[in-house]
């Protein structure tokens, strides 16, 4: 029997990238899963027009890949998104996610612990294939102390480097999602392509986030049907009420752990007080639940929430507002607004900081810019 073409790419690919593996600066193990599982990934994707043509493509799975297709040619024509292989696949995994990440954080810190790569830096996570092997890092770093967050992730993005390859894949752990979940999902991956900076999880993926919102509203104005519009604002208002409050509760932890810093609190005043900003958490998300119509989708992350879970959602929130306001600073140009970003993805970590916060609304250092705010701007990302 001769081998699909992508399998043999998904040897090449084994063969070219075991090198790599074995020359980074991290546990040979973990990169050799990491491969591995990529690999394997990419061998089972096949074409989206072979899955078309297939007779024995159930009619369900055939209008999800319709629908893939047209939110790709939409990310390529209408937000300037790589024109590239990705997303020109589809495999079918029998899990619920593609890898399973693991985050970790101290009990009076919401500093994520990070893990760095020959390739791409220092990252704030883990991620594997398996989630027994998750759970067995978890373990550990359990074991030093560290407060663990482990939860599945239904994509990633390969930055670009798959296209070779033939391209990240579409995915079962999430062709099924609502018409506009999906849309901003292949929005944020597709953005992962465009701009990445070594060493900065919080840039990388506010950015992404960006990118997400403000296609995924361009998408839903001109694209959508009615029905498709109201089931995403009903998906999106709680997803917004619930971020809000975890940023609110990551403020109040902030606060109580820089108190803990300067005049080192007993540690049952530490627990206390950072027993009640859970709390409050907790309190809070039973509030909003109940204007959700007893809607549950949050409960286990809520229950389970520390500082681990807090912070990694706060890298996904933290520069957003900076990003959109730089879009409209570049007349809500995409190209322009790539441009600007990866000249600052060039800037190095203060000074890349220190714009963000000049752009984001609100925050004090824009008061303190504001005489020559554009001067500043100008200087930093042109």
């Amino acid at each position: 029997m001769v081998p699909h073409r992508s399998l043999w790419r998904a040897r090449w690919a084994l063969v070219l990238l075991l090198p790599l593996v074995l020359s980074a600066c991290a546990d040979v193990s973990y990169l050799a899963q990491s491969v591995a599982g990529h690999v394997k990934l990419m061998a089972a994707a096949r074409p989206i027009d072979d899955w078309l043509a297939d007779p024995a493509t159930v009619p369900a799975l055939r209008q999800r890949l319709r629908q893939v297709q047209s939110v790709r040619r939409f990310a390529v024509a209408d937000l300037q998104l790589p024109d590239n292989a990705s997303y020109q696949r589809y495999a079918a995994l029998e899990r619920p996610y593609v890898v399973w990440n693991v985050v970790a954080a101290p009990a009076d810190s919401l500093t994520l612990k990070t893990w760095c790569f020959a390739v791409v830096g220092c990252v704030a996570y883990r991620g594997y294939f398996a989630q027994a092997d998750a759970q067995a890092l978890a373990a550990q770093l359990q074991a030093q102390g560290l407060e663990v967050s482990v939860y599945g992730v239904p994509a990633y993005s390969t930055l670009g480097w798959s296209n070779w390859l033939g391209g990240d894949p579409m995915l079962s752990t999430f062709v099924n999602y609502p018409d506009g979940e999906l849309a901003r999902l292949m929005f944020h991956e597709l953005a992962h392509q465009v701009v990445f900076a070594p060493d900065d999880t919080a840039f990388n993926e506010s950015f992404a986030t960006a990118v997400e919102r403000l296609g995924g509203a361009r998408w839903l104005a001109q694209q959508a049907t009615v029905a498709q519009r109201e089931t995403f604002e009903v998906l999106d208002m709680r997803r917004t009420q619930l971020r809000d409050l975890t940023r609110r509760t990551r403020q109040n932890l902030l606060a109580i752990y820089k108190e803990n810093s300067r005049s080192a609190l007993t540690e049952q005043a530490l627990i206390a007080m950072k027993n009640k900003a859970f709390s409050d958490f907790r309190a809070g998300y039973a509030t909003l639940k109940s204007g959700w119509g007893g809607y549950g989708g949050y409960d286990d992350w809520v229950a389970h929430a520390n500082n681990a879970a807090l912070a990694v959602q706060g890298s996904y929130d933290e520069w957003v507002s900076a990003f959109e306001a730089l879009f409209a600073r570049e007349g809500r140009d995409w190209r322009r607004f790539y441009d600007a970003v990866r000249n600052l993805a060039q800037l190095d970590a203060q000074r890349r900081q220190l714009v963000l916060k000049a752009l984001t609304p609100g925050l004090p250092s824009q008061e303190q810019f504001r005489s020559d705010s554009q001067a500043f701007l100008a200087e930093e990302i042109h």
